[in-house]
């Protein structure tokens, strides 16, 4: 049987590896893991639809998706504001990924935390609930009220992990965010604004005590193998620690397309590595443009 995977899944507040047909593999943490890519990385469809061409894709997207399937993906995106007329509720959100790493976003309702965790959020606090373009107006109109961005580069978030403060720390900074985005007017009279209440993912995510940040995986290659000890998930990143003592991060959005096989013990890691930039240099990077 091959076994193509399809990235991460958090459902029920879990993570697991999805695979084409549906079938689902449990993560738990402290498991070894070690697999094989195989052959080409190929297109894995978009909204449930396979790719009708399985366009072979580059290694190093994130995205997994030929063009073609790309836009139909983006076709239904709430975040690409291309899908304007859902009737359920949406919720507004404040999300800490790290020391001075907050947004701003919206999510359905009833998905309640999973885009949360799809994205690696540590700490959040719901902040209001009411209809999409009202949810989507006060998003916009607290970005630039609060001078606080719609996403957070993954970099900085994956480095961000290992240097963690104590979660009170935390939770104050999502605060006084909170506190700051109620002091902005308009949006209460279409949203129902919701009590702070401060929820915390570092548990869920398995990442107390990481050790230092070793590199990034930057792509899977054919023949290429990942080996190592699971020791965290976060949003789509694997953290393992790898047969030399190294602690890596692996985007699962990287293993969306391939055919993936068991590795044997003796079969050293041999995927590229980009090394480790801190979560400070990253910031500093982007004040530069």
């Amino acid at each position: 049987m091959e076994w193509r995977c399809r990235g991460i899944t958090w459902s029920g507040g879990v993570p697991g590896l999805r695979w084409r047909g549906g079938r689902v593999s449990a993560l738990v943490y402290g498991q070894g893991l070690a697999f094989r890519a195989v052959g080409e990385r190929r297109c894995p469809g978009a909204r449930g639809n396979p790719c009708p061409l399985e366009a072979v894709v580059p290694g190093r997207a994130t995205g997994g998706r030929c063009a073609e399937c790309a836009r139909l993906d983006r076709a239904h995106s709430v975040a690409a504001d291309t899908f304007l007329d859902d009737p359920q509720p949406y919720r507004v959100y404040l999300a800490w990924f790290g020391p001075g790493m907050t947004k701003v976003g919206i999510t359905a309702e009833a998905r309640g935390e999973a885009r949360l965790l799809e994205q690696g959020a540590v700490t959040f606090s719901w902040l209001g609930r009411g209809p999409l373009m009202a949810a989507r107006r006060t998003e916009e109109v607290l970005r630039q009220a609060l001078g606080v961005p719609d996403r957070v580069a993954y970099e900085r978030k994956r480095a961000a992990r290992h240097t963690l403060p104590p979660a009170p720390d935390r939770a104050l900074e999502v605060q006084e965010l909170y506190g700051r985005a109620r002091k902005v007017g308009g949006w209460t009279e279409t949203l129902e604004p919701l009590e702070f209440a401060a929820r915390d993912h570092a548990a869920a995510f398995g990442l107390d005590g990481l050790p230092p940040f070793g590199g990034t995986v930057s792509e899977l290659v054919d023949g290429g193998v990942v080996s190592g000890r699971l020791l965290a998930a976060a949003g789509p990143d694997l953290h393992l620690l790898d047969p030399g003592g190294r602690c890596l991060a692996l985007d699962t959005r990287l293993m969306g397309g391939w055919v993936l096989q068991g590795a044997g013990e003796g079969d050293a890691f041999s995927v590229p590595v980009s090394e480790a930039v801190s979560a400070v240099d990253l910031s500093s990077q982007g004040e530069l443009f």
